[in-house]
């Protein structure tokens, strides 16, 4: 699999990945403009606007006849938010790729962004939003890394709070816009079966007209902590939810990240993994438990996640820090671990790039994060060529440090409680 990348006269990146053997395309067209960019007066804006895009441009003024095109031709549509990016795809027969550039230029460069339809998403968003609290295997995330960023465009919500999202207005989102979606913040990409240069005159021919100008930054994060950090959530549920990490290091980072992954794989990867078998399969406190690493422009962590009995979340949280800072402690590392984790992460990633819209999402976040591209054998070679020394330092550097974080949801109160469980 080889991308190729061509950058329009307007700034707007585009890539193709040619990938024989399918039938289907993806067009994805990913904007850097994330909840980070943000104000307190907007926050919930990109991810609004996110869903503004399919109720109407000029030229198809209501959703249904959005709608009814993404049925006539049976393609898969939808779009993301994150905090620091947005993306809008359309996965159709690759025959439908003309017809996938044209909408999504469309949606982008003409929304009615109509008062009447932004009255009636708010109503969504909001449902959205009650959904997400009423869902704590999702909604823990939110909290760790509200506890872990604070106060700031990073640690807020990604859907915002309800009384902002009551009070956008069509002018805040013709603000957003000019803000952040030019065609130099954007990148195009296609993957499917393809004529290669008729794709790219398709793109120029749809996206050549978007307007270059400036747009906004974002607040830095500056990683501070000293000591054990601890939010609770208080909220009856059936069963309780941590999360407990470390910060570690930004995205470009990558002498330490690749490590960092192996090492997040080994803890709670897969079923085989330290932390699912003392967890769930020894003492039986958990359905599920899981450790993963996540990287911002300027900022990272690793963390592990489990759902509990509220009855043994002492001892679910002190087992999972035991785990956790043993590894880093012992350097009991064994090369069996290192390689069984470089195999799974290698396989699940192969399994990903059999959909042409995981691939055109690769791709994406690698240009508008990173600035430059790998093709997948690169980047499995990355992970091929993590050491085992390289795994016991990046536990010794971040696993053994006093800064833990830890987030709960559930019938709490007593963050002291919980303190001494993460303490050494």
């Amino acid at each position: 699999m080889n991308y190729h990348k061509k950058i329009l006269p307007n700034g707007l990146r585009v890539i193709t990945v040619p990938t024989n053997g399918v039938e289907s395309a993806t067009v994805l067209v990913m904007v850097g403009a994330g909840s980070r960019y943000e104000k307190k007066n907007n926050n919930g804006i990109s991810h609004f606007l996110e869903h503004m895009a399919f109720k109407g441009t000029k030229r198809r003024p209501t959703a249904l006849e959005i709608a009814t095109l993404f049925d006539s031709i049976g393609a898969e549509s939808n779009a993301f938010t994150s905090k620091e990016y947005t993306g809008y795809y359309i996965k159709s027969a690759s025959e439908h790729i003309d017809l996938s550039l044209d909408l999504l230029s469309d949606l982008l460069s003409n929304m009615l962004l109509d008062p009447k339809e932004i009255e009636k998403e708010r109503g969504v968003i909001i449902e959205e939003i009650n959904m997400y609290e009423d869902t704590p295997m999702r909604k823990i995330g939110d909290i760790y890394e509200n506890l872990m960023y604070g106060d700031t465009p990073l640690g807020w919500d990604i859907s915002g709070p309800k009384d902002v999202i009551r009070s956008i207005t069509r002018d805040d989102f013709m603000n957003y816009m000019k803000s952040l979606y030019s065609a130099h913040n954007m990148t195009v990409v296609v993957v499917g079966n393809f004529d290669e240069a008729q794709v790219l005159e398709n793109v120029e021919k749809y996206f050549g007209g978007i307007v270059r100008h400036d747009i906004a930054g974002f607040e830095p994060m500056q990683e501070m902590q000293n000591g054990p950090i601890i939010s609770i959530k208080s909220k009856k549920t059936e069963q309780a939810h941590f999360a407990l990490g470390v910060r570690t290091v930004p995205l470009k980072n990558e002498t330490k990240r690749y490590p960092l992954e192996v090492l997040a794989t080994i803890l709670g990867g897969g079923m085989s993994s330290r932390l699912f078998q003392e967890v769930r399969e020894e003492r039986g406190l958990a359905y599920y438990v899981r450790t993963h690493t996540d990287h911002y422009l300027d900022a990272g962590y690793i963390a592990s996640f489990a759902g509990v009995d509220p009855a043994r979340i002492d001892e679910s949280i002190s087992v999972t820090f035991s785990e956790m800072t043993k590894i880093a402690k012992n350097m009991d590392i064994k090369k069996e671990e290192i390689d069984k984790a470089k195999e799974y992460m290698k396989g699940h990633f192969v399994l990903e790039l059999e959909d042409t819209r995981s691939v055109a999402i690769y791709y994406a976040m690698q240009e508008l994060l990173e600035g430059k591209l790998i093709n997948p054998d690169e980047e499995m070679a990355r992970v091929d060529s993590v050491t085992l020394e390289d795994v016991q330092n990046a536990a010794a550097e971040f696993l053994s440090t006093p800064n833990y974080s830890l987030s709960l949801i559930g019938d709490f109160d007593d963050v002291n409680r919980f303190r001494k469980l993460i303490s050494e």
